[in-house]
Protein backbone atom coordinates (compact mmCIF):
# COMPACT_ATOMS: atom_id res chain seq x y z
CA UNK A 1 0.00 0.00 0.00
CA UNK A 2 1.56 3.29 -1.12
CA UNK A 3 1.43 6.57 0.75
CA UNK A 4 -1.49 7.74 -1.42
CA UNK A 5 -3.50 4.59 -0.62
CA UNK A 6 -2.94 2.88 -3.96
CA UNK A 7 -2.48 -0.87 -3.72
CA UNK A 8 0.19 -2.30 -6.02
CA UNK A 9 1.44 -5.83 -6.70
CA UNK A 10 5.21 -6.11 -7.00
CA UNK A 11 5.61 -9.68 -8.24
CA UNK A 12 4.07 -13.01 -9.24
CA UNK A 13 4.56 -16.65 -8.31
CA UNK A 14 7.08 -17.12 -11.10
CA UNK A 15 10.51 -18.20 -9.88
CA UNK A 16 12.20 -15.25 -11.58
CA UNK A 17 11.19 -12.17 -13.51
CA UNK A 18 12.71 -9.38 -15.62
CA UNK A 19 9.48 -7.38 -15.76
CA UNK A 20 10.61 -3.86 -14.96
CA UNK A 21 12.20 -2.64 -11.75
CA UNK A 22 12.58 -5.04 -8.83
CA UNK A 23 9.92 -3.39 -6.70
CA UNK A 24 9.61 -6.37 -4.36
CA UNK A 25 13.10 -6.02 -2.94
CA UNK A 26 12.88 -2.24 -3.03
CA UNK A 27 9.88 -2.24 -0.71
CA UNK A 28 11.21 -5.06 1.48
CA UNK A 29 14.42 -3.16 2.15
CA UNK A 30 12.82 0.25 2.65
CA UNK A 31 12.10 -0.08 6.40
CA UNK A 32 8.51 1.05 5.86
CA UNK A 33 9.55 4.38 4.30
CA UNK A 34 8.11 3.70 0.82
CA UNK A 35 5.01 1.60 1.49
CA UNK A 36 3.25 -0.79 3.84
CA UNK A 37 3.40 -4.49 3.00
CA UNK A 38 -0.12 -5.85 3.43
CA UNK A 39 0.08 -9.21 1.68
CA UNK A 40 2.91 -11.63 0.94
CA UNK A 41 3.33 -14.89 -0.92
CA UNK A 42 5.72 -17.34 0.72
CA UNK A 43 7.66 -20.07 -1.03
CA UNK A 44 7.78 -23.39 0.83
CA UNK A 45 10.91 -25.50 0.64
CA UNK A 46 10.93 -29.27 0.89
CA UNK A 47 12.33 -30.98 3.97
CA UNK A 48 15.67 -32.62 3.10
CA UNK A 49 15.98 -36.37 3.27
CA UNK A 50 18.61 -36.04 5.97
CA UNK A 51 19.61 -33.20 8.29
CA UNK A 52 22.65 -33.26 10.53
CA UNK A 53 23.46 -30.64 13.14
CA UNK A 54 26.89 -30.25 14.62
CA UNK A 55 28.67 -28.28 17.30
CA UNK A 56 32.41 -27.72 17.38
CA UNK A 57 34.42 -25.74 19.92
CA UNK A 58 37.61 -23.91 18.92
CA UNK A 59 40.67 -22.70 20.77
CA UNK A 60 40.29 -19.19 19.35
CA UNK A 61 37.66 -17.11 17.62
CA UNK A 62 40.09 -16.71 14.72
CA UNK A 63 40.21 -20.48 14.32
CA UNK A 64 36.40 -20.67 14.20
CA UNK A 65 36.23 -17.90 11.60
CA UNK A 66 39.06 -19.42 9.55
CA UNK A 67 37.21 -22.75 9.48
CA UNK A 68 34.12 -20.95 8.21
CA UNK A 69 36.10 -19.17 5.50
CA UNK A 70 37.74 -22.40 4.32
CA UNK A 71 34.41 -24.25 4.28
CA UNK A 72 32.80 -21.56 2.12
CA UNK A 73 35.80 -21.22 -0.19
CA UNK A 74 36.06 -24.97 -0.75
CA UNK A 75 32.38 -25.16 -1.66
CA UNK A 76 31.02 -27.28 1.18
CA UNK A 77 27.23 -26.67 1.01
CA UNK A 78 26.68 -25.76 4.65
CA UNK A 79 22.99 -25.05 5.23
CA UNK A 80 23.55 -23.09 8.45
CA UNK A 81 26.69 -22.00 10.25
CA UNK A 82 26.60 -19.80 13.34
CA UNK A 83 29.38 -18.43 15.52
CA UNK A 84 29.16 -17.86 19.26
CA UNK A 85 32.24 -16.28 20.82
CA UNK A 86 33.47 -17.35 24.26
CA UNK A 87 31.47 -14.63 26.05
CA UNK A 88 28.28 -15.71 24.31
CA UNK A 89 28.86 -19.40 25.09
CA UNK A 90 29.42 -18.54 28.76
CA UNK A 91 26.14 -16.63 28.80
CA UNK A 92 24.28 -19.49 27.12
CA UNK A 93 25.67 -22.04 29.56
CA UNK A 94 24.38 -19.99 32.47
CA UNK A 95 20.98 -19.24 30.96
CA UNK A 96 20.16 -22.52 29.21
CA UNK A 97 21.85 -24.79 31.79
CA UNK A 98 24.28 -26.16 29.20
CA UNK A 99 27.79 -27.55 29.71
CA UNK A 100 29.48 -26.35 26.54
CA UNK A 101 33.23 -25.61 26.69
CA UNK A 102 33.44 -21.87 27.22
CA UNK A 103 35.48 -21.21 24.11
CA UNK A 104 34.36 -20.01 20.64
CA UNK A 105 31.74 -22.33 19.17
CA UNK A 106 30.44 -23.06 15.69
CA UNK A 107 26.96 -24.51 15.23
CA UNK A 108 26.37 -26.10 11.83
CA UNK A 109 23.70 -27.83 9.84
CA UNK A 110 24.02 -29.95 6.70
CA UNK A 111 21.16 -30.97 4.39
CA UNK A 112 20.84 -33.63 1.66
CA UNK A 113 20.85 -37.38 1.34
CA UNK A 114 22.40 -39.45 4.10
CA UNK A 115 25.52 -39.90 1.95
CA UNK A 116 25.72 -36.15 1.21
CA UNK A 117 25.40 -35.21 4.85
CA UNK A 118 28.01 -37.74 5.94
CA UNK A 119 30.48 -36.50 3.31
CA UNK A 120 29.90 -32.82 4.11
CA UNK A 121 30.29 -33.44 7.82
CA UNK A 122 33.54 -35.35 7.32
CA UNK A 123 34.96 -32.63 5.07
CA UNK A 124 34.18 -29.91 7.56
CA UNK A 125 35.58 -32.00 10.38
CA UNK A 126 38.97 -32.07 8.62
CA UNK A 127 38.90 -28.31 8.12
CA UNK A 128 37.95 -27.70 11.75
CA UNK A 129 40.80 -29.90 12.94
CA UNK A 130 43.28 -27.84 10.90
CA UNK A 131 41.94 -24.65 12.50
CA UNK A 132 42.15 -25.77 16.10
CA UNK A 133 38.67 -27.21 16.46
CA UNK A 134 37.91 -29.90 19.01
CA UNK A 135 35.75 -32.97 18.61
CA UNK A 136 32.43 -32.62 16.83
CA UNK A 137 29.11 -33.45 18.42
CA UNK A 138 26.72 -34.55 15.68
CA UNK A 139 22.98 -35.16 15.82
CA UNK A 140 20.40 -36.24 13.24
CA UNK A 141 17.28 -36.83 15.38
CA UNK A 142 15.07 -33.70 15.59
CA UNK A 143 15.14 -33.60 19.40
CA UNK A 144 18.94 -33.89 19.44
CA UNK A 145 19.32 -31.16 16.80
CA UNK A 146 17.08 -28.89 18.84
CA UNK A 147 19.22 -29.48 21.91
CA UNK A 148 22.38 -28.57 19.99
CA UNK A 149 20.83 -25.34 18.67
CA UNK A 150 19.36 -24.35 22.03
CA UNK A 151 22.30 -22.08 22.80
CA UNK A 152 21.76 -20.06 19.64
CA UNK A 153 18.01 -19.85 20.10
CA UNK A 154 18.43 -18.45 23.62
CA UNK A 155 21.32 -16.11 22.77
CA UNK A 156 19.54 -12.78 23.31
CA UNK A 157 17.96 -13.69 26.64
CA UNK A 158 21.21 -15.27 27.76
CA UNK A 159 23.02 -11.98 27.14
CA UNK A 160 20.41 -10.03 29.10
CA UNK A 161 21.01 -12.37 32.02
CA UNK A 162 24.70 -11.43 32.22
CA UNK A 163 23.95 -7.99 33.64
CA UNK A 164 20.43 -7.57 35.00
CA UNK A 165 19.21 -4.00 34.79
CA UNK A 166 21.52 -3.06 31.93
CA UNK A 167 20.16 -2.10 28.52
CA UNK A 168 21.02 -4.43 25.64
CA UNK A 169 22.17 -2.49 22.56
CA UNK A 170 22.31 -4.75 19.52
CA UNK A 171 24.09 -3.88 16.31
CA UNK A 172 25.48 -5.72 13.30
CA UNK A 173 27.94 -5.37 10.45
CA UNK A 174 28.77 -7.60 7.49
CA UNK A 175 32.11 -8.04 5.74
CA UNK A 176 33.38 -10.12 2.81
CA UNK A 177 33.85 -13.66 4.05
CA UNK A 178 37.61 -13.44 3.44
CA UNK A 179 37.88 -10.63 6.04
CA UNK A 180 35.62 -12.21 8.65
CA UNK A 181 38.31 -13.55 11.00
CA UNK A 182 40.22 -10.27 10.96
CA UNK A 183 37.12 -8.22 11.69
CA UNK A 184 35.86 -10.38 14.56
CA UNK A 185 39.29 -10.59 16.21
CA UNK A 186 39.79 -6.82 16.05
CA UNK A 187 36.28 -6.26 17.40
CA UNK A 188 36.93 -8.51 20.41
CA UNK A 189 40.19 -6.65 21.13
CA UNK A 190 38.34 -3.33 20.91
CA UNK A 191 35.72 -4.48 23.41
CA UNK A 192 38.38 -5.65 25.83
CA UNK A 193 40.25 -2.37 25.56
CA UNK A 194 37.22 -0.22 26.37
CA UNK A 195 35.93 -2.59 29.05
CA UNK A 196 32.49 -3.32 27.58
CA UNK A 197 30.45 -6.52 27.90
CA UNK A 198 29.28 -7.44 24.41
CA UNK A 199 28.95 -11.10 23.39
CA UNK A 200 29.17 -11.81 19.66
CA UNK A 201 27.03 -14.11 17.55
CA UNK A 202 27.14 -14.34 13.80
CA UNK A 203 25.58 -15.80 10.69
CA UNK A 204 29.16 -16.22 9.65
CA UNK A 205 28.44 -18.06 6.41
CA UNK A 206 27.38 -14.62 5.14
CA UNK A 207 30.15 -12.70 6.89
CA UNK A 208 27.51 -11.14 9.14
CA UNK A 209 27.92 -10.86 12.92
CA UNK A 210 26.08 -9.14 15.76
CA UNK A 211 27.31 -7.47 18.94
CA UNK A 212 24.99 -7.22 21.94
CA UNK A 213 26.36 -4.58 24.29
CA UNK A 214 25.14 -4.37 27.86
CA UNK A 215 25.31 -0.76 29.01
CA UNK A 216 24.14 1.33 31.94
CA UNK A 217 22.29 4.13 30.15
CA UNK A 218 22.54 6.32 33.25
CA UNK A 219 26.35 6.27 33.14
CA UNK A 220 27.61 8.98 30.73
CA UNK A 221 31.14 7.57 30.62
CA UNK A 222 29.90 4.09 29.72
CA UNK A 223 27.56 5.46 27.07
CA UNK A 224 30.43 7.44 25.56
CA UNK A 225 32.61 4.32 25.42
CA UNK A 226 29.76 2.36 23.84
CA UNK A 227 29.16 5.05 21.24
CA UNK A 228 32.86 5.11 20.37
CA UNK A 229 32.90 1.34 19.98
CA UNK A 230 29.87 1.37 17.68
CA UNK A 231 31.53 3.99 15.48
CA UNK A 232 34.79 2.03 15.24
CA UNK A 233 32.91 -1.19 14.50
CA UNK A 234 31.28 0.38 11.46
CA UNK A 235 34.49 2.05 10.31
CA UNK A 236 36.27 -1.29 10.59
CA UNK A 237 33.66 -3.07 8.49
CA UNK A 238 33.62 -0.36 5.82
CA UNK A 239 37.42 -0.35 5.61
CA UNK A 240 37.27 -4.08 4.88
CA UNK A 241 34.82 -3.63 2.01
CA UNK A 242 31.79 -4.46 4.13
CA UNK A 243 28.57 -2.74 5.14
CA UNK A 244 27.46 -0.87 8.25
CA UNK A 245 24.50 -3.24 8.62
CA UNK A 246 23.80 -6.65 7.14
CA UNK A 247 20.35 -7.16 8.65
CA UNK A 248 19.31 -4.58 11.24
CA UNK A 249 18.84 -1.69 8.82
CA UNK A 250 19.85 1.96 8.87
CA UNK A 251 16.94 3.32 10.94
CA UNK A 252 18.19 6.46 12.67
CA UNK A 253 21.36 5.22 14.35
CA UNK A 254 23.37 4.52 11.21
CA UNK A 255 22.25 7.32 8.90
CA UNK A 256 25.64 9.00 9.20
CA UNK A 257 27.35 6.04 7.52
CA UNK A 258 25.11 5.68 4.47
CA UNK A 259 26.88 8.25 2.32
CA UNK A 260 30.31 6.97 3.34
CA UNK A 261 29.34 3.46 2.32
CA UNK A 262 27.49 4.15 -0.93
CA UNK A 263 28.41 7.69 -1.94
CA UNK A 264 26.33 10.89 -2.22
CA UNK A 265 24.96 9.96 -5.64
CA UNK A 266 23.37 6.76 -4.34
CA UNK A 267 21.86 8.57 -1.35
CA UNK A 268 20.44 11.21 -3.69
CA UNK A 269 18.85 8.46 -5.77
CA UNK A 270 17.22 7.13 -2.60
CA UNK A 271 15.93 10.62 -1.79
CA UNK A 272 14.39 10.83 -5.25
CA UNK A 273 12.59 7.51 -4.75
CA UNK A 274 11.31 8.62 -1.34
CA UNK A 275 10.03 11.95 -2.75
CA UNK A 276 8.32 10.21 -5.67
CA UNK A 277 6.55 7.51 -3.65
CA UNK A 278 5.93 9.45 -0.42
CA UNK A 279 5.90 13.18 -1.30
CA UNK A 280 4.34 14.20 2.02
CA UNK A 281 6.81 12.14 4.06
CA UNK A 282 4.17 10.29 6.08
CA UNK A 283 5.69 6.78 6.01
CA UNK A 284 8.16 6.23 8.83
CA UNK A 285 9.57 9.76 8.54
CA UNK A 286 13.10 10.39 9.71
CA UNK A 287 14.35 6.88 8.95
CA UNK A 288 17.21 5.79 6.65
CA UNK A 289 17.97 9.10 4.93
CA UNK A 290 20.07 11.69 6.83
CA UNK A 291 18.45 15.09 7.41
Amino acid sequence: VRADGEIITTGTRAKKSSAGYDLTHLFIGAEGTLGIISEITLKLRGIPQSIAAGACSFETVKGACDATILAIQTGIPVARIELLNAAQVKACNAYSKLTLPETPLLLLEFHGTEADVAEQSAMFGEIAKECGGGGFEWATRPEDRTRLWQARHDAYWAVRGLRPGAQAVATDVCVPISRLAECVVETEKDLETVGLISPIVGHVGDGNFHCSMLVDVSDPDEMQRADGFLHRLVERALAMGGTCTGEHGIGQGKQQYLETELGPEAVQAMRALKAALDPHNILNPGKILPS
